[in-house]
């Protein structure tokens, strides 16, 4: 049963009472130990050690654990025509999203300054990419188009997707359909931290890439905080979570089916449902009790229920939260919008976050954890590098040298201003 938190909150200390909300969850590090142990488990012992972690875990390690590629691309004609067709869908509204992305992100940035030099930043694709498609309790197809379509769309080289297996030791159908329609290269039958650790150290069986993406529960989440600098990672894109900020007049059955599908993904998720609207917190709270009882995929994600003196007030209480995803059922919610702290902010009568989750084109990689105070959506510059080219003619080593010897003289660096003085002065000969 969903566990309910009821907070009669004066407005008074919004980051202190976000913090609060947060505890009801496990933080990811507190798993911290045990994931580090597997990951160098992994990086010192290669396929053996994944094969030792599957067993200590009750898991299949198939031989070898690379799916191979004609069963990937057999997988579409395996699954049920709808959920093809949905697969197809939402593949074509996230490259959508993705290729309008890369657009504004550009391959090359052109400034030319006062003194005569010029600087060029060339961005260029990663030469390989790592996808995490979490399973467990479910499948998510749904990951992988989120994380190999923006890949494909960066020109990533080499896209690579670990998975848990299933019980015969291969990935689900639906899993394996998703990496055919996103075009994946390879496909692995690792799951968990170790998935992480062998995408980005390599094993015997499976090569390393340059980025690890995808979400993933706290252990996942804690292996690519681990990895980091080994290899770039996408973010904390931890357990889910949703904010539903809510006026009078929204409708309580539609914000309890949104708080119940974000439980779904399990007793992890952080929900919180703020409202100046105490008769519409209780409503909510009814619905909840109400349809989760004949709904077994729904967990016992704690859900807090906080009564705020007004709007205003709950909308602080969100940004000092920063949740992945964020509902905003009220009036004028587009207006609203633009400047809130989430990952992804969901408005309108339609504003579902499992539209969001699935088909509308929006990525639902995001980052958690109050993460969104400063990053943002999976899109094709997760897989970007980005490297400056800088030309100095004659004129502009001659105009910025003394200000390079100024300054390195200042931080004690004078071989720094006699490199650059040497250039200017060498083109007076």
């Amino acid at each position: 049963m969903t566990r309910i938190e009821r907070t009669d909150w004066d407005g008074a200390g919004a980051e202190g009472l976000a913090a609060r909300l947060r505890e009801l969850v496990p933080a990811p590090r507190a798993v911290g130990a045990e994931v580090r142990e597997i990951v160098d488990q992994v990086r010192d012992g290669g396929d053996r050690a994944l094969r030792e972690l599957a067993e200590r875990f009750g898991e299949p390690a198939p031989e070898p654990f690379r799916i191979d590629p004609g069963a990937v691309r057999a997988a579409p004609d395996a699954i049920a025509g709808g959920v093809r067709e949905a697969l197809e869908v939402a593949a074509r509204n996230v490259e959508a999203v993705a290729r309008a992305d890369a657009s504004v992100v550009g391959r090359t940035t052109v400034c030319e300054l006062p003194e005569g030099q010029r600087v060029e930043v060339h961005r260029q694709p990663v030469a390989a990419a790592g996808i995490y498609a979490p399973g467990g309790r479910a499948a998510y197809p749904s990951s992988v188009l989120m994380c190999a379509i923006p890949a494909r769309v960066a020109g990533v080289g080499r896209v690579a997707v670990t998975t848990p297996p299933g019980a015969g030791g291969a990935p689900a159908d639906p899993v394996l359909a998703a990496c055919a329609i996103a075009d994946v290269d390879e496909v692995y039958a690792i799951g968990g931290a170790q998935a992480i650790a062998a995408l980005a150290y390599g094993t015997e069986g499976v090569d390393a890439v340059d980025v690890v993406a995808g979400p993933g529960n706290r252990y996942v989440t804690e292996a690519k905080r681990i990895v980091a600098g080994e290899v770039g990672v996408d973010g904390t894109a931890g357990p889910s979570e949703l904010v539903v900020v809510a006026g009078p007049g929204a409708r309580a059955d539609w914000i309890a089916l949104d708080l119940l599908a974000q439980a779904e993904h399990g007793d992890d998720s952080p929900l919180a449902l703020i409202s100046p609207d105490a008769e519409l917190l209780e409503t909510v709270a009814a619905a909840v009790g109400r349809l989760e009882t004949d709904r077994p995929s729904v967990s016992g994600a704690p859900l807090a229920l906080v009564s705020s003196p007004d709007l205003d007030s709950a909308l602080a209480l969100a940004d000092a939260f920063a949740p992945e995803h964020l509902e905003l059922a009220v009036d004028g919610a587009e207006e609203l919008a633009a400047d809130r702290l989430a990952g992804c902010v969901f408005v309108g009568a339609g504003g579902a976050t499992a539209f969001g989750d699935y088909a509308a084109g929006s990525n639902h990689v995001l980052p958690t954890g109050g993460a969104a105070r400063f990053g943002g959506p999976l899109g094709p510059a997760t897989f970007m590098r980005r490297t400056s080219v800088v030309s100095l003619p004659e004129v502009a080593a001659e105009a910025l040298a003394p200000h390079v010897t100024a300054l390195a003289r200042a931080e004690g660096f004078p071989v720094h201003g006699e490199s650059a003085t040497a250039r200017a002065e060498g083109t007076r000969r």
